[in-house]
């Protein structure tokens, strides 16, 4: 009796069909779930991936040693990617990232992630935005400096105080042969190469000196080979060869005069006689006089070539490579005089002796009457 009692009891927890049927319904659910979960997945992935809604172009800097994390951040608060996270795993998964140029870039939302990655890859970037300006020949570092600062490049009073602060000014050779003279009016005065640039907006003071003197020792090397030896040859050194150059600079306006003017120059200094060169006086009375007067050339200064003996300490102006060269490479005459036409055309009358000199100088007032 117990016995059958206890097979009855174990007969009834044997499950049937009904329990079979439940447990493979709860497992496709599962399933169900895990491939609708999985599809969910790989959907928020690929959605993930894909362009942001088209807009404008918006500017975008990849900076220097920038990580690729640090770009997918960026990229997605510009509006360019959907997720930085995602983005980031996808660099890595194709092994992208590593090759991202530094720079401005434009990229517009709605750009496909691969020509993001080009773009950045090939360092496509925004051309700088840039100032320009023009420091005309024979201009002086005054000159120069208002010039800028008309322009609104510059504060003036740094430009200038900068030019003559006693520094090397990096690897500009030029200026390693400045030499150290109480006497000079402004340090740099000479060595701020004339011509038109393009520079970085936003360039200080100092970026653009020493542009304008990087420029010097760029157009030096564009001089014929064995410029230095003729420089030997003459008997001067750097410095006095610029000095020299500044004053073709400021007395001549025909390029086919400037290796005589050089040449009158250097047979002056050569006798010695005194340069007597107008162009150092007006330097000294820091204006353009049509006509100077006798006591202007009194004046007391180491610039004044009336009453000094020699060069002048340094430089009058910005000389041009014309200029330069026509001191390298001077017409060699007996010339040891010259005087202004004034018939218009700015070009000179020459002489080798003072009596000559003098009818040259009657003839040049002749024409203009």
């Amino acid at each position: 009796m117990e016995k059958e009692q206890k097979n009855k009891r174990i007969r009834k927890r044997k499950p049937g069909p009904r329990i079979w049927l439940i447990n493979l319904s709860v497992s496709l659910t599962l399933l169900a779930l895990m491939v609708l979960t999985a599809a969910g997945g790989a959907f928020y992935l690929w959605n993930s991936l894909q362009p942001t809604k088209k807009g404008e172009p918006v500017e975008f800097e990849v900076t220097k040693g920038m990580s690729a994390n640090k770009v997918s951040d960026e990229l997605e608060s510009k509006g360019l990617i959907k997720n930085a996270t995602i983005f980031s795993y996808y660099l890595q998964f194709k092994k992208e990232g590593s090759r991202f140029q530094a720079g401005h870039y434009s990229l517009t939302p709605g750009m496909d992630k691969s020509d993001i990655i080009a773009k950045l890859n090939a360092g496509d970037t925004l051309k700088p935005k840039t100032i320009r300006f023009t420091i005309p020949e024979g201009f002086t570092v005054a000159q120069i400096a208002n010039k800028l600062a008309d322009e609104q490049l510059i504060n003036k009073e740094t430009f200038l105080q900068l030019t003559n602060t006693n520094r090397s000014w990096g690897d500009v050779e030029a200026v390693q042969n400045l030499p150290e003279n109480a006497n000079l009016k402004n340090r740099l005065e000479g060595y701020l190469f004339p011509d038109t640039y393009e520079m970085k907006i936003g360039s200080n003071e100092e970026d653009i000196i020493a542009r304008l003197l990087l420029e010097m020792d760029r157009k030096l090397s564009t001089l014929p080979d064995g410029w230095q030896d003729a420089l030997d040859d003459l008997g001067l050194n750097f410095h006095e060869m610029l000095i020299v150059a500044s004053l073709v600079e400021r007395e001549v306006v025909a390029d086919e005069e400037r290796p005589i003017v050089a040449g009158v120059i250097l047979n002056r200094l050569a006798k010695p006689m005194r340069l007597e060169i107008d162009a150092t006086i007006q330097y000294v009375l820091d204006e353009q006089k049509e006509r100077l007067l006798l006591s202007d050339l009194e004046i007391e200064s180491p610039y004044n070539t009336y009453r000094n003996d020699g060069l002048p300490p340094g430089p009058i102006a910005s000389p041009s490579l014309a200029s330069i060269e026509a001191v390298l490479y001077p017409e060699k005459t007996d010339y040891l005089f010259y005087v202004t036409k004034k018939d218009g055309t700015q070009t000179h009358y020459f002489a080798k002796t003072f009596e000559e000199h003098k009818k040259n100088i009657a003839k040049s007032n002749e024409s203009n009457q």
